[in-house]
């Protein structure tokens, strides 16, 4: 029993949607890997396993190419034979240790002893090892008189401080050229007596006084590299870069690469790097959509994704080695996932996409920053886009090429400063970065209507085709429902109005609203918008209450069928079965209540089977489409009576719990109740009573004046006066007819 319970756990466990999801998650991200690495395999297709040509290459063109291996021997060698550069050292000690040798050779001489005893004291101060003039240099130390011996240690000295200014190296002692460093810098009158005996006073004391500076060495071993020039290896057109057989050397590949051949390799280390690149930029997109814009995670929204994705992933690793990456469409990425999703998404999205395609595919980072900074303009400038205009789109295909000229320009001004570039790469570069630009508005106008049909996405275009009066639906509508089309397009104008007000999608608002009743049109006859057009009794007047409510809570319902025959997608249909929730049918509860008894009859029994709305839209719709209803009951449509009515729905709706499951806030249902009031305040004006008999009762009025008495003489004051009465009379006549002949050009508000 517990084998098959843990089965049966196991099976719920791995056939759930999250494990069916992540196991989506993984197979993309295996995708993306394998066609962003498509380009390092296509080498294999002219080299052996060996790393040997599997055929003859020849050079269509003439070509140059840098050996860098032997570039880089050259520099070797070069910087091997820098010598290392010594800088003088603190030299005090030498100085001081031959002033004590003289300090200490004049102790001696001034000893009272015996020449044998100062001859053996003497000659313990000096390292006489290999010296033949040892006794000759005793002798004079012992002997000489003072003013000789003092010249001669002054000199010594001058000739010390020579020797230390030039420097002392460790090679100078390797070699053993101490004593004709000495005798180089000794003055050209000294004695050879005097010489021997300096040289033999400073060999006692000189010690290396240069030490190896590093800096200075490998700034000249540095200087000297590039110094040298690189050794360049051509091949003249029609000669042969590979023959069958031979091995594929690095000036090889470079040859191949400038001829449009792929050499680029990858070993399992870098495809699990570039899989857990691809892994990284998913996660972080997708915590993005789940903190930020819950609405779009879904597997409709990640298909668009991910195969636009595939798709620039692709042509980044087909695109010919050395092509300009300007030709990849990244502009018109980001302004179809602003249209599918919006300008939030496409920027984050885009800069990921980037991100991963310059990394693996080696792309500089010149076009990387043009494109960041291009597609961030796409997604703001698709955000002002009106919908009901597709040439919109080809303006901003404009704007795009003229940001992506102005980025190009700046970012080669800016390189060119620190690196020469050749004026006619940079043009070519700009043009077809322009180009791109450009084209980007054509290429989504042409691939939107695609993909709204593969994966059921409807986008503001295709939202304003359907709310065009043509579509067939909205026809049935309009000849086979007449009410319940007027009825729909009142709801659609205070639905737009409202939505627009508090900041939700109006285009869809609208278009949900033309469709929120098409369910009727399955028993048109039995609603009363239309009976009062067809000109037929009310035939629930026949109908038990229930079978009434049967009927009428039937269309939401019905409408989902109709739906789904005629391909409206998803999110229209939320509209169709969320516009009454589950709300009570409550003139046909009254009546069961009345016919049946209250004991007998509960509110469940006459509700709607919802669901209740969960968009801002949806719940919009609800309320105005009991606010028309309600609108067409008043006697009156003062503004008061307008915010009760309007006022009193709402409230009814809150104590329902038809709106709990919307994100309206009381602020937003305040501003709904506003903007509805404001419309049908327009909808329901009242116009100027004009008298047809208005010029009778003037004429009337001019004759009694006229004939007070049938003997009366007109006088010339009552000529007068006549006058002054028909100019009158005229002039009303005259505005009479002008305001009748633009009463009948001008067009009624309430119909327009």
């Amino acid at each position: 029993m517990k084998k098959i319970q843990l089965t049966n756990l196991l099976a719920d466990t791995f056939s759930s949607s999250k494990i069916i999801n992540l196991l989506i998650f993984i197979l993309f991200a295996i995708l993306m890997t394998a066609v962003l690495s498509a380009r390092y395999y296509l080498f294999q297709s002219i080299i052996n396993e060996d790393g040997t040509s599997k055929k003859d290459i020849v050079a269509s063109k003439t070509i140059r190419v840098v050996d860098t291996f032997k570039t880089e021997q050259n520099k070797k060698e070069i910087a091997q034979k820098v010598e290392p550069i010594l800088t003088p050292a603190e030299d005090t000690y030498i100085k001081n240790n031959y002033a004590t040798l003289v300090k200490a050779i004049e102790q001696v001489r001034a000893k009272n002893s015996s020449y044998a005893q100062k001859k053996e004291e003497m000659s313990l101060l000096f390292d006489f090892e290999g010296n033949y003039y040892k006794d000759y240099i005793l002798n004079y130390l012992i002997n000489a008189g003072d003013e000789r011996l003092h010249s001669t240690f002054k000199k010594a000295q001058k000739t010390l401080t020579n020797v230390l200014n030039q420097g002392v190296t460790e090679k100078d002692f390797e070699k053993n050229n101490l004593t004709s460093m000495i005798l180089r810098h000794t003055h050209f009158e000294t004695s050879k007596g005097e010489i021997r005996i300096i040289s033999a006073l400073l060999e006692q004391v000189i010690v290396p006084n240069m030490v190896f500076d590093e800096t200075a060495t490998e700034l000249a071993k540095k200087n000297a590299i590039n110094s040298v020039a690189p050794t360049v290896v051509k091949f003249e057109k029609g000669d042969k870069i590979l023959f069958a057989g031979e091995p594929v050397t690095r000036v090889k590949k470079d040859a191949l690469q400038k001829m449009g051949y792929n050499v680029l390799e990858l070993n399992f280390q870098a495809i699990a790097g570039i899989f857990a690149l691809v892994l990284f930029g998913m996660v972080t997109l997708m915590y993005y959509l789940l903190f930020y814009e819950k609405q779009f995670v879904t597997r409709n929204y990640f298909s668009v994704m991910g195969l636009l994705s595939i798709l620039i992933a692709a042509l980044a690793a087909v695109l010919p080695s050395g092509a300009s990456f300007y030709f990849l469409p990244f502009p018109a990425l980001a302004v179809l996932i602003s249209i599918f999703t919006n300008p939030r998404v496409s920027v984050c999205m885009t800069t990921i996409l980037i991100t991963l395609v310059a990394l693996v595919e080696q792309m500089p980072i010149q076009p990387s920053a043009v494109f960041i900074i291009v597609c961030i303009i796409a997604a703001i400038s698709t955000s002002k886009v009106r919908y009901s205009r597709r040439f919109d789109l080809v303006k901003i295909g404009g704007e795009i090429g003229f940001s992506m000229l102005f980025a190009i320009l700046v970012v080669y001004f800016i390189e060119n400063s620190i690196t020469p570039i050749g004026s006619s790469l940079i043009w070519k570069n700009a043009l077809i970065g322009t180009c791109n630009g450009l084209l980007s508005g054509i290429i989504v106008l042409g691939i939107i209507p695609l993909f709204e049909s593969m994966f059921k996405i409807v986008t503001p275009y295709g939202l304003a085709e359907l709310a065009d009066n043509n579509q067939t639906l909205l026809k049935r509508l309009q000849f086979e429902a007449p009410g319940t089309f007027a009825h729909s397009l009142m709801v659609a104008n205070l639905c737009e109005t409202a939505a627009e007000a508090i900041g939700a999608d109006p285009v869809l608002a609208r278009v949900g609203a033309l469709y929120h009743d098409i369910g009727k049109l399955k028993r048109p006859l039995f609603f009363v918008e239309n009976q009062t057009y067809f000109g037929i009794e009310n035939p629930h007047t026949k109908l038990n209450p229930r079978l009434s409510k049967m009927v009428i809570t039937a269309h939401p319902k019905d409408g989902i069928d109709l739906a789904k025959e005629y391909g409206l997608p998803p999110i229209v249909q939320n509209f169709i079965v969320q516009h009454h929730g589950d709300s009570v049918a409550s003139y046909f509860y009254n009546q069961a209540k009345m016919e049946e008894g209250a004991e007998k009859v509960t509110e469940e029994q006459f509700r709607y089977t919802g669901p209740r709305p969960n968009m801002k839209e949806t719940a919009i719709l609800m309320i105005a489409d009991s606010v028309e209803s309600a609108s067409r009951t008043l006697k009156e449509h003062s503004q008061e009576e307008l915010d009760n009515m309007i006022n009193k729905i709402i409230q009814t709706k809150l104590n329902d719990g038809q709106l709990s499951d919307s994100p309206l806030t009381l602020k937003d249902l305040k501003t709904i109740a506003a903007a509805m009031s404001k419309n049908l305040r327009a909808a329901h004006h009242q116009r100027i009573k004009y008298h047809e008999n208005i010029i009778q009762e003037l004429e009337e009025k001019a004759m009694k004046k006229k004939f007070v008495a049938p003997d009366r003489i007109n006088t010339e004051e009552e000529e007068k006066i006549e006058k002054k009465i028909q100019k009158r009379l005229q002039k009303i006549e005259n505005e009479t007819e002008n305001n009748t002949e633009n009463n009948e050009n001008k067009p009624d508000e309430k119909d327009s």
